[in-house]
């Protein structure tokens, strides 16, 4: 299978840290590797309704819901380029990782199935000097990843609080030459490791 990469941003902000460090690391794939590029400002998702116990999941079929859900299928690696909000990821990013609970439920679509495999990455750009300060950010990724049964390369992390900030790490930078080349490994849940 080609390789096929999904780059959801969740920023609040257009071409912020977090985008120029994600489209950094993207100049350094091959050239066959296709890339499609969602903005979740600019395609926003509605809050996602738990409809577990009340009814059946229906596939959208139109709106930013069905373009996402689409795009998220036909990828083989989903990278999540959320800013640090909060210490976590973004509203924007936190709402389309909910409607994957809803994609889980929606009948013909096998969502964990299709992704089980598959590689989610992360890239983030956060103000603090302490990477730890990401830890949940990186949690979140992980889990979610280890739940689908994907696998996880990581967060590629990156400093910036005021636009193009990130341009100034090198060491960023110099990491995000090779992110994207690193050997994913299966996710696991942190009770699993050791």
């Amino acid at each position: 299978m080609t390789r096929r990469f999904l780059f959801v941003l969740g920023s609040a902000r257009p071409d912020g840290n977090t985008e120029l460090l994600a489209r950094r690391a993207a100049e350094q794939l091959p050239p066959d590797v296709e890339q499609q590029w969602i903005d979740l400002a600019a395609h926003p998702l509605p809050d996602f309704q738990d409809l577990r116990h009340d009814s059946d999941h229906v596939r959208p079929t139109e709106g930013p819901v069905a373009h996402l859900l689409d795009a998220t299928l036909a990828a083989t690696d989903v990278v999540i380029a959320s800013p640090l909000y909060w210490y976590s990821v973004s509203a924007q990013t936190k709402r389309y990782l909910d409607h994957w609970s809803g994609w889980l439920r929606t009948p013909g679509l096998d969502f964990k199935a299709t992704l089980a495999g598959r590689t989610l990455w992360g890239v983030t750009a956060l103000a603090h000097e302490e990477p730890e300060v990401a830890d949940p950010l990186v949690g979140t990724l992980n889990n979610s990843a280890a739940y689908m049964g994907m696998r996880f390369g990581g967060v590629l992390l990156g400093n910036g609080s005021k636009p193009g900030d990130v341009l100034k790490d090198t060491e960023a930078l110099a990491r995000a030459k090779t992110f994207f080349a690193q050997e994913a490994p299966l996710a696991r849940f942190p009770y699993e490791a050791g």
